[in-house]
This record gives C-alpha cells, structure tokens and sequence, in this order.
C-alpha cells in the first residue's frame, strides 16, 4: 500500500514520486492538527499562554510554510543538497513579512506572542502555495541524493512540528477529535525482564557519505567504530505500575536519590505547582496504585502495564538511582534497538531518555541547516526511539532527538540498564 510506503523510515531514500505523496501526507496531518486548535481556540484568536515549551500556533504552522519556503522554493542552491551553502542570497518570499514573522534563527522565542501574525485564513493560503510551489520543484528535480535533500529535510521538518503541535495540544490541554485521541493513546506492554546484550563493536552514528541510506541528520554523522561492553537491559520502558513503587517509597522526597540540579528542579516544581509526581499526574496512588493523568483536557486511569510517561531526565535518573540501576548509555540503546528486537526489545511507544549528553560524533560537519544540532551540543541530554504521535517514517533507530533535562512535556520515558 502507498500509505504505508509513505510512512515508513525508508522514506529516508525516497525518490520523488514517493516524496510528493509523502510531502502532502505532512501537510495534511499539519492541518488535520491545526483544526483541532482552531475548533478550541479560534474565539480567542489563538492566544495561549506564553510558556517557554509552547509556540504560539499560528506560528507554528506559518513556520512549517517558511522552512520549506526557505530552503526549497527560495534557495537556488536546493539541488546542491550538502554542498549548499547556508549564508547565500535567497529569492524573495511570496509572503513579503514571512522572515519577520517566521525564521526561528533571527526571531526570539520570548517575542513570537507579540508579532502581527496574520490570520488562520492567510497562514492556511501560505502553507498551500508554498507546498504547491515545493512540489512544482520537486517534479522537476534530478532523482539524486544531492537533489532530493531538501525535500527530505522539509518532510522530516513537518512531521517533528506534527508532534510538537501534539504535545501542545497535551500542555494547553485541548480536545482531540476520537480518532486523533485513539492514536495518541499510550499503547499497553507485554513486560518481559531484561535483556543481556553481548559485547559488541559498534558502527555508531552513519556512512560520510550516505548512498546507501539517502537522508541523514547531521548529528548522526560521522560513523565510528565503538567496543560496547556486555550490558544489561530493560526490554520495554519503565511501566508505570514499576514507577508508582518509586513514588509509594517516598522517590519525590529522598534528596539522595536526586542529583543536586534534579533536587532543586524539583523544589521549584513544587513551590511553584505542587508536584509530586510526573507532569500532568492529578493522583498517583500509594495504596492503589492507582495512576490519573490527564490526556488532552481529560483525566484517564493509567494502566499498570502503560509506559509511564511525561517525566524529565532528573526524574528518570532518581528512579534509576532508587532502583540500584541506571540509564542506558545512547549506543547501548542503538545496539539494543537493532540487535535485540526479535528477543523482545520494544521501542517507539515513548521517547526515552538516555544517560547521554547531546554532542557531536567524532568527524561531525553541520549540514546547511546549521542551526538543527551544533548550538545544543553539551546542554542537553539525547532520547531515543520515538513516541506514538511520531510519524512511523521518523522512527528510525539511529535517530537522536535531544531536549534540556528538565523537559516533561514531551511524550518521553525511559528504561534502565543493570549497574
């Protein structure tokens, strides 16, 4: 089936029939997002709190339009692919305010709720001339790597600010329509016990130069050889019947457990919220066990044999340190990710986080879009696998997403590695 096709992470080396279908597949799923905002917040002209984890999502949508716009149907070096230059004079945008508005480099964080954004109406013709004009290109593009790249940047553009418009639907706690609810759902877990891997040496990260695979990011180059130990591993994420036993065993209140950053993240979690326990969790249970999280404006019971989920890096590691354990190094999880699953690894339910700071592999270069990785190397930490509002084609496995340790709004958990 083409739909399955579309979306799955051999869209890595699409070429461009597939990359048509799989660029409006994007675009739609965007849109689809954005009405659920629209059908909550269009009475109030889209305001929402200004929170440093939201973007306000007219913005949000407009900049999808402008990336593409950018480095497709303004970029006259598009079909350089790598060799493009990142500073290089640029066609005029077909919404003369769109690098006011939209170019997340030039515009702060802190200043998009002040912008004079145009209207849902304008950012909805924006986003459809610009993918019109992005696949007038892409018709006529070779079917090289160097000429598809961009396009291929652009899609896995839109479906990272697909999620994003997800999770903040979670934060602002906004509606989902039943079947959008249905798939943002945490699935259950068959809970099995922990795998031993055997020591291996490891090609982490991918080839310079990456034929065989198409697409790459940039953080996941350059491939190096790595001895990777034998090591011990959860085969599913930390479950939140084995995270409430934290919670019942005073976990949120044992500064030992806590490195002192995490303590004091912790502190101002509950002078300024009360927190006790993961985001969103309105009861966690020391007698019953029982979990209550709210999901998209609604409490729900959390199932034992869920993955717990909406809990920072500080937290993770308390757990670990709580159960004699720890987080598992990012190549552990790679190795595991591509040599365990036939023995019961499972992965892409929740982003995990890892016991690995975000930096670059030996050999690495930016890419033109240079802004994607090298400025948060050292600051953050790296998770891996994927959640269920990722889209299926970007969960691949050598994929490194990275966020601030203290994020929790993000679909992410974690599992453990034995000492």
């Amino acid at each position: 089936m083409v739909t399955g096709r579309i979306d799955s992470p051999a869209m890595r080396g699409a070429g461009k029939a597939l990359l048509s279908l799989a660029l409006m597949d994007a675009r739609n799923h965007t849109l689809r997002l954005f009405g659920q905002y629209q059908r909550a917040l269009e009475g109030t002209g889209f305001a929402v709190a200004r929170l440093p984890v939201l973007n306000p999502p007219l913005w949000e949508i407009g900049h999808v339009g402008w990336f593409q716009e950018w480095w497709v149907g303004r970029n006259m070096q598009r079909s350089r692919g790598l060799r493009c230059e990142p500073v290089h004079a640029r066609l005029a945008s077909i919404e003369p305010h769109a690098d006011r508005w939209w170019d997340s480099g030039k515009v702060p964080h802190s200043s998009r709720w002040t912008l004079d954004l145009p209207g849902e109406a304008s950012c909805r013709a924006y986003l459809l001339d610009t993918l019109e004009s992005t696949l007038e290109l892409l018709e006529k593009a070779d079917e090289d790597d160097d000429a598809l790249y961009f396009y291929r940047l652009c899609l896995f553009h839109e479906d990272m600010h697909a999620e994003a418009l997800t999770s903040t639907a979670q934060t602002l706690g906004l509606s989902l329509d039943k079947a959008l609810l249905q798939a943002f759902t945490p699935p259950t877990m068959t809970l099995r016990e922990p795998l031993l891997v055997p020591a291996v040496v490891w090609k982490l990260g991918s080839p310079a130069n990456a034929q065989a695979t198409g697409f790459v990011f940039d953080n996941e180059q350059a491939q190096n050889e790595v001895s990777v130990l034998e090591f011990e591993i959860d085969a599913q994420p930390v479950s939140w019947s084995q995270f409430v036993e934290f919670v019942d065993d005073g976990g949120y209140d044992r500064p030992e457990l806590w490195q002192p950053p995490g303590w004091d993240w912790l502190q101002a979690m509950s002078r300024s919220e009360g927190r006790r326990g993961p985001r969103y969790v309105e009861q966690i249970g020391v007698a019953s066990g029982a979990v209550m999280q709210t999901r998209f404006g609604q409490p729900m019971r959390m199932l034992g044999n869920q993955p717990a989920m909406h809990m920072s890096w500080w937290e993770a590691d308390a757990w670990c340190r709580w159960a004699g354990r720890r987080l598992p190094a990012e190549i552990e999880w790679e190795v595991a990710a591509h040599t365990a699953a036939r023995r019961g690894f499972r992965w892409g339910d929740v982003w995990e986080w890892t016991g690995s700071s975000f930096r670059a592999y030996p050999g690495f270069e930016p890419h033109p879009y240079a802004d994607y990785s090298q400025p948060w190397f050292g600051t953050h930490k790296v998770l891996r696998g994927a959640s269920m509002a990722t889209r299926a084609r970007m969960k691949h496995p050598k994929y490194r997403n990275f966020y601030l340790p203290e994020r929790d709004d993000i679909f992410c958990g974690f599992r453990s590695c034995a000492l």
